[in-house]
């Protein structure tokens, strides 16, 4: 094989691989709730892999009003528990570790202990204005997204801190921890309310240097909630204000897969079901959608 041929298989092959991670999944109704949830905001597995807990606004999602509470739902579908812990204020992103589910509730960081169903701390973060999404990395540590003040706090064992805050974070919402990184879904630079002039893009925050950095070129991409991996290298993410669920690539280039209502929140990928499962917070309804491709 002469050189010049050996360079176009090998550019042939490369292409090919490129053009298979960036492809376009296929998602199919699955399920959708016949009973209604209360402003669900954020849907996460059980660590055994047998249900999902989802997060109840019920009110003001910036009012510590004490209506907030969590769900249980079997993976097809059925309530199991509606209020299967009660007591928050304005319950939103949440995450597992082990027996143990971390909720992001306005200006705290709620630790619950899931075999017994009670609060067994709670972290304040009083600079706080909206605790959005969680995240944990391997070695523990839990971050929380600080919705309406560019920060990201972090629970270091049993310390809750401010670990960065940068104007670069184009108000960050949903969070991903990816190898050494944060996987941050920015809402975009917001003027009045929630409106925004420039929509928000995926960005990247190396956990070692914490330095933030744009995935791709910085193309507006929407008001990003929930971000997950596809298993192929790309993202799927809710774009809250139009409803969309995106795919989104590592060069940033974004294309939508579903167009649902207002109100597509912190969604979750359920890998060996292949199932995109996406809280509805205006509506009240979870929906679910098989992964065909």
């Amino acid at each position: 094989m002469t050189l010049t041929l050996r360079l176009f298989v090998a550019l042939a092959i490369s292409l090919s691989s490129s053009v298979a991670s960036a492809e376009q999944p296929l998602l199919v109704p699955a399920w959708q709730t016949t009973t209604s949830f209360d402003q669900p905001e954020s849907v996460v597995l059980s660590n055994d892999g047998q249900y999902l807990f989802v997060s109840n606004v019920n009110g003001d999602p910036s009012q510590a009003d004490g209506n907030g509470y969590i769900s249980t739902l079997s993976l097809s579908g059925e309530i199991m528990e509606q209020q299967w812990l009660t007591g928050l204020d304005a319950p939103k992103g949440m995450t597992v570790v082990g027996d143990t589910l971390y909720v992001a509730d306005i200006n705290q960081l709620v630790v619950i202990d899931i075999k017994t169903k009670k609060i067994s701390h709670r972290y304040s973060a009083p600079k706080a204005k909206f605790l959005n999404d969680v995240a944990a990395d391997d070695a523990g540590n839990v971050y929380v997204s600080g919705f309406l003040t560019n920060s990201i706090y972090r629970l270091n064992k049993q310390s809750f801190t401010l670990w960065i805050q940068d104007e670069q974070l184009e108000v960050p919402n949903g969070l991903l921890v990816e190898n050494n990184q944060l996987i941050v879904g920015s809402w975009g630079v917001m003027t009045d309310g929630f409106a925004t002039t420039t929509a928000g893009h995926l960005k990247t925050i190396d956990i070692s240097s914490k330095q933030i950095a744009s995935l791709g070129d910085k193309t507006p991409a929407g008001n990003l909630d929930g971000v997950e991996i596809d298993g192929n290298g790309n993202y799927y993410v809710s774009d809250w204000m139009t409803g969309k669920l995106l795919h989104i690539q590592p060069s940033g280039i974004s294309t939508t897969l579903l167009q649902l209502e207002q109100g597509s929140a912190d969604h979750t990928v359920l890998a060996k079901q292949k199932l995109v499962i996406i809280p509805m917070m205006l509506s009240g309804n979870v929906v679910a959608y098989q992964i065909k491709q």
